[in-house]
């Protein structure tokens, strides 16, 4: 199905916040105030490595305004964070790792009351050696920086007799691939509002992807009951993975509490750059052979990530692109070796792609190359190679059948730019070049073997005749509240008005699980089936007991419930305000299940995939090296599209997020310090940027028996187009990319440039005129 303009059964529908945010009317978190609130800052080391030696704030907490400063002796519980291993300090206590590493923190009246405050702190500190590549980290006489050493994480995988099998191969390809450190660039930076109350809870306002986890991080940290907190985490002004961290929280709730009084903290997006998460950067080396007949063989992959100098996701991050480095191919005789390493460089954690993105560039780079060697068209040989239904997952593991591969594989195919001749550009235009190219990806939803993963969510008929459901998700722009409202609105035929909708809450919501690793959608819509039935049954067992109504003819619909009458007309019974003011005890169903995982015992093993591919047309300008995509042809297999304005937004929204990994975007250190420090000197697409064309083939066909439903396309669209680019600039350049973003130096360098051209035409002519 064509997602490119509205159809009869797939109208578009403004989204439920859509107005409110063009408009400017809707408040955000960071957007609230209270009355006699403080506003709090961090101050952060400023240096990559060193011993911290003393903090003075005596002369800090002499200036008049300021209400409170903290370090580390403040923290009542555990002076530490991180989503899967606490390793990251709330405040230094002896050991700097990285130039955002927190020192103290400022409550004060005034922004700038509190901004000044921090530069009357003086830190002492001895430098120590910095280690700013993942290399320099592994040299035998590098310093520790954790107790467990410089590594936080390996994973090695292994299947067949790879070495024998490179024996066999009729053509072999070895080469390294090296990825960016991007930035996730959320309009909203990180922040939020603080309130202690007056019962002793703390209420806490601030951009998050799990509420639920922020709240047992938090009650960690300040040695409180985990139901003495409050987290309200929606809605938020973008996130990408960045915000399934802390940030901000631990800083505003310990001022909360100490000072009494609510705390505002917003990050500049300078602090926001230092301090906050980026992509791993990595280094990918891998050889690939196949036979004469293009079947692969034989697939060795060597993985370095740069984790930074904390540890946050980087394990499970590890753990995907190991997975996914074999991609949806056949390889008998696979090898593979990962390893996350720390560094005094910044944090590096949760990303759209999650680790994905960087592999599939370097897997379908091979791909390319191996085409080329045996001089096949390069979607054929993948051809050859693509997975079948029942075949097992990447790392070996049941999966769930999966033919997505090949029908995204056929609509490349199939599609008018595949088909089309290459054209050339006006000869008046001589040093422009144009170029094709195409990429494959498969990508796991949710968070894979091992990881606990659960879900859950409510329904019942409020007091206001509402039908309301609560999830513990959040909308961070991914259109979470309007795919809800269409998966409501279908499941009974009812209108808007009937609804009510809660998310982001945790005194509110129940427990959901992470809205992240493309699982919401697909946690949302198992939700419902669940409640769905039981719902209804006890909703039309109360209106028959009002009615005597027969409950096989009832039916819910706009306003209330329905009859069916016998001449298949519809009769209106009742409205829900009645059903709900007519009830002792309200009608309430409730779910809790797990996200369905491979019962194999392979750690970060995932169960449920989609599938992608992408074919691209680029120009480039042999004179700059600058390269500009014109067209990209998207196809995904991801099940049912159930909202199709969010489904175009998330696929053209994530290849434009990779256009910038791919083109342009890179955080830039030197030394452990980042030379890219705000949007000044990091740029990323605009407008301008954008392919002329993008037409998005949303293939919803599942396998015969597949209950799993839509699976989500919050990653998919992100994770295939660097590899895309990078084959049409081969085609246009005779020049092969293995570093990210493309740099114009690198293009120019080695290529057919146009000078060279040139004189080869002009060579050409010479000798023929000549004989």
């Amino acid at each position: 199905m064509r997602l490119n303009k509205p159809t009869e059964q797939y109208p578009w529908k403004i989204r439920p916040d859509g107005k409110a945010k063009v408009s400017g009317e809707l408040h955000y978190l960071t957007d609230m105030t209270r009355e006699n609130m403080l506003f709090g800052k961090v101050l952060r080391s400023g240096v990559a490595h060193a011993k911290l030696v003393d903090v003075k704030t005596g002369e800090a907490e002499k200036l008049p305004g300021v209400k409170a400063i903290l370090t580390h002796k403040d923290v009542p519980g555990l002076n530490g964070f991180g989503i899967a291993e606490p390793n990251q300090p709330v405040f230094c206590d002896r050991l700097i790792r990285y130039e955002g590493d927190a020192i103290a923190v400022v409550a004060a009246e005034t922004l700038e009351i509190a901004e000044e405050a921090l530069s009357l702190i003086h830190v002492a500190y001895n430098e120590l050696p910095i280690l700013d590549s993942p290399e320099k980290a592994l040299e035998p006489d590098a310093p520790s920086l954790h107790k467990e050493g410089n590594i936080l994480h390996e994973r090695d995988y292994k299947r067949g007799n790879v070495e024998g099998a490179f024996d066999r191969c009729a053509h072999t390809v070895e080469e390294t691939y090296e990825t960016p450190r991007q930035m996730h660039v959320y309009m909203e930076t990180e922040g939020g509002l603080f309130i202690p109350e007056k019962n002793g809870r703390l209420t806490v306002y601030a951009p998050t992807q799990h509420g639920y986890k922020d709240r047992m991080q938090l009650a960690r940290i300040l040695n409180m009951p985990v139901d003495h907190i409050r987290v309200v985490s929606s809605p938020i002004g973008g996130s990408f993975g960045g915000k399934d961290e802390l940030n901000v929280q631990p800083y505003g709730a310990l001022l909360a509490l100490r000072c009494g009084k609510p705390i505002k903290m917003h990050y500049s997006r300078m602090e926001s750059v230092i301090a906050g998460l980026k992509r791993h950067p990595m280094k990918i080396t891998m050889k690939t052979g196949i036979d004469h007949e293009g079947k692969l063989l034989a697939h060795r992959v060597s993985i370095m990530s740069d984790t930074g100098a904390y540890a946050t996701l980087g394990g499970p991050v590890l753990n995907f692109a190991v997975e996914h480095s074999v991609g949806g191919y056949v390889i008998p005789n696979v090898e593979i070796s990962g390893k996350a390493v720390y560094t005094n460089n910044g944090v590096s954690g949760e990303f759209r792609g999650f680790g994905g993105n960087q592999v599939t560039f370097a897997l379908e780079g091979q791909l390319d190359r191996l085409a080329e060697k045996i001089a096949l068209d390069p979607w054929e040989l993948r051809r050859r190679n693509l997975r079948e239904l029942h075949d097992p997952g990447p790392l070996g593991q049941q999966i769930a059948p999966n033919d997505g591969p090949l029908h995204v594989w056929k609509s490349i195919k199939e599609s008018p730019l595949y088909q089309s001749e290459k054209e050339t550009l006006s000869d008046n235009l001589p040093w422009m070049r144009r170029g094709k190219g195409m990429a494959l990806a498969m990508h796991g939803s949710g968070l894979g073997y091992g990881i606990p993963d659960p879900a859950g969510g409510k329904i019942r008929l409020n007091d206001e005749g509402k039908i309301e459901v609560a999830f513990g998700h959040e909308e961070f722009g991914q259109g979470l509240l309007s795919t809800l409202e269409l998966m409501l609105l279908d499941h009974f035929n009812c209108d808007t008005d009937d609804l009510h909708i809660m998310i982001g809450d945790t005194d509110n919501v129940p427990e959901s699980g992470s809205s992240t690793a493309s699982r919401t959608t697909n946690m949302v819509w198992q939700a419902l089936q669940n409640m769905k039935k039981p719902f209804l049954t006890e909703l039309f067992s109360k209106v028959h007991e009002l009615t005597g109504e027969d409950r096989s003819q009832l039916m819910t619909g706009k306003k209330g419930v329905w009859k069916w009458e016998r001449d298949k007309s519809h009769r209106f019974l009742m409205s829900y305000k009645e059903l709900a003011g007519a009830c002792a005890d309200p009608i309430v169903c409730t779910t809790e299940f797990h996200y369905p995982v491979t019962p194999d015992p392979v750690l970060g093993g995932h169960f449920l995939y989609s599938s992608t591919a992408v074919i691209v047309e680029v120009e480039v300008n042999m004179l700059t090296g600058r390269v500009r995509v014109t067209r990209a042809d998207h196809a995904v297999a991801a099940g049912e599209v159930v909202n199709p304005l969010g489904y175009l937004g998330q696929i053209e929204g994530g290849s434009i997020m990779a256009l910038g990994f791919t083109m342009i975007e890179d955080a830039i250190m030197c030394n452990g310090q980042y030379m890219t420090r705000n949007l000044d000197t990091y740029l990323v697409p605009t407008i301008l940027d954008v392919p002329d064309i993008q037409n998005v083939d949303a293939i919803e066909e599942l396998p015969e028996g597949d209950t799993f439903g839509p699976r989500g396309v919050g990653e998919v669209g992100s994770v295939a187009l660097a590899p895309a680019i990078v084959s049409a600039v081969k085609q246009a350049t005779g020049k092969w990319i293995t570093k990210l973003p493309i740099s114009p130096e690198e293009v120019l360098d080695g290529g057919e440039g146009f000078f060279s051209h040139c004189f080869k035409d002009s060579s050409a002519r010479e000798g023929k005129e000549t004989g």
